[in-house]
């Protein structure tokens, strides 16, 4: 498995720096901020990027997220694939090979609904597939449908591409409906990405993104997810994902060295 630091966990550090910091760290990988980037890009070139990779020796490999594909309509439709269509783009130009995408089903719920999820799907991997890149299908726990782990494996096996697989957000597996048991539904093959966090005294129900704390500190059940990733000999990112208001505050060479010493507590244990 590779140690990964995502650059949301530290939102108003300048993309350039989270580089510089996150190296300075012994961080060999980075799960890029896809706005962080694009912010980046509006006063910088792609060789300014390739600069620093090279400087730093850092790979980006995988890039979060794009929203408002999966069961959108008209022209929010249109803006969100054109995004997304610019943003694997940008990923091939820099060698990140695989790109988030969230299943964000918004209510009521409909066959309709349900019948355009498993169209765009299908076209996500197709457009991800041209560009010889990777879509990571990341189930979100408060979507109408594909709320849950069993479900956006299910949803992944119908299309049957190699180019779209499922990430894995520890959050969402928690909070949401999944069960421990739907950890089975993971293979080597089928899963992208892995995004670790934890969470301390909050029940299910109240959870919310900006409470996510390092994994490790917190009381989420974590072992028997880094278990089963040890039995399918997964061998991709997992990534620490924050995105909490209070640690955006810490400088990222901070942030970074606890980062990568949880991340190594939780894959050796």
């Amino acid at each position: 498995m590779i140690p990964t630091l995502s650059q949301v966990c530290c939102l108003n550090s300048p993309f350039d720096r989270d580089l510089e910091d996150f190296a300075g760290a012994g961080c060999e990988s980075v799960e890029v901020w896809l706005t962080k980037l694009e912010t980046y890009l509006e006063k910088h070139a792609l060789k300014d990027v390739r600069y620093w990779l090279e400087k730093t020796r850092l790979t980006l490999r995988v890039a979060s997220f794009q929203g408002g594909l999966v069961a959108s309509q008209g022209e929010a439709r249109r803006e969100a694939w054109e995004l997304f269509t610019r943003r694997l783009d940008l990923c091939r130009e820099l060698a990140i090979g695989t790109i988030v995408v969230a299943c964000d089903v918004p209510p009521p719920l409909t066959q309709q609904t349900i019948e355009r999820l498993q169209v765009s799907l299908t076209q996500v991997a197709q457009e991800a597939g041209q560009r010889g890149l990777r879509a990571a299908l990341e189930f979100q726990s408060d979507s109408a449908f594909g709320n849950n782990l069993q479900t956006a494996a299910a949803l992944v096996g119908e299309v049957g591409s190699p180019h779209l697989g499922l990430c894995l957000d520890a959050f969402h597996w928690h909070v949401g409906p999944s069960k421990t048991e739907d950890l089975s539904c993971l293979t080597a093959e089928n899963l992208f990405h892995v995004q670790l966090c934890d969470l301390a005294d909050t029940p299910r129900e109240l959870a919310r993104d900006g409470q996510r704390i390092l994994p490790g500190d917190g009381d989420m059940p974590l072992a028997p997810l880094i278990e089963h990733l040890k039995r399918i000999n997964y061998d991709g990112c997992v990534s620490i994902e924050l995105m909490n208001p209070q640690l955006w505050q810490v400088p990222a060479l901070q942030f970074a060295d606890a980062g990568m010493a949880a991340l190594r507590r939780m894959l050796e244990q």
